[in-house]
């Protein structure tokens, strides 16, 4: 990863391609303000948190556990890991 400190916060579950929005599964809190790192096989870029929803309503933090729907810059694929940088 380079000189960045970062830290693994969840993985991709799904994306809607669509609408453009990743279901992420957190294992450590995220808030809105955050910049993560998308990382896969073939994914790989960073983007601000702008917000985020749980069961489609908008929430400005989400803890360990919860699922949460992001809009992201680029495509995601599933099991691509999200890291927060610090």
């Amino acid at each position: 990863m380079g000189e960045e400190e970062v830290i693994e916060v969840g993985h991709v579950t799904h994306f809607f391609s669509k609408i453009s929005v990743a279901v992420i599964e957190l294992t450590a809190s995220l808030a809105v303000g955050d910049t993560i790192v998308i990382r896969g096989p073939t994914t790989d870029f960073e983007q601000r948190v702008e917000s985020m929803q749980i069961e489609h309503v908008n929430v400005q933090q989400a803890k360990v556990g919860q699922s949460i729907g992001l809009k992201v810059a680029e495509r995601v694929r599933e099991k691509d890991t999200v890291y927060k940088k610090l």
